[in-house]
């Protein structure tokens, strides 16, 4: 391997590193929610700030495998989700 493609592959890694940690630095909460649209379910975790706002990202992302189209994401992100479980994010 040339030394260009290493230092490339490296220089790479670390942004990568570097996103997710300031991505995931400030989160203190961690949520499981799931929810329930026009008959079928999903769940999914996710963390934030606060705990509202770790609810509101799991929400979305469970949202996401069960809607189809802008109106349907919207109506099942307005919808009150089925379970949310929250706990402080273990560091």
């Amino acid at each position: 391997m040339k030394r260009s493609t290493g230092v490339t592959l490296a220089v790479i890694a670390v942004i990568i590193a570097l996103f997710f940690y300031m991505s995931t630095a400030g989160a203190t909460q961690e949520c499981n929610v799931c929810v329930e649209f026009n008959g079928r379910s999903n769940c999914a975790a996710a963390a934030g700030s606060t705990a509202a706002e770790a609810t509101r990202t799991g929400q979305e992302t469970a949202c996401g495998p069960v809607v189809k189209g802008m109106n349907e994401t919207i109506a099942c992100g307005n919808a009150a989700p089925t379970s949310v479980q929250c706990r402080p994010r273990a560091r």
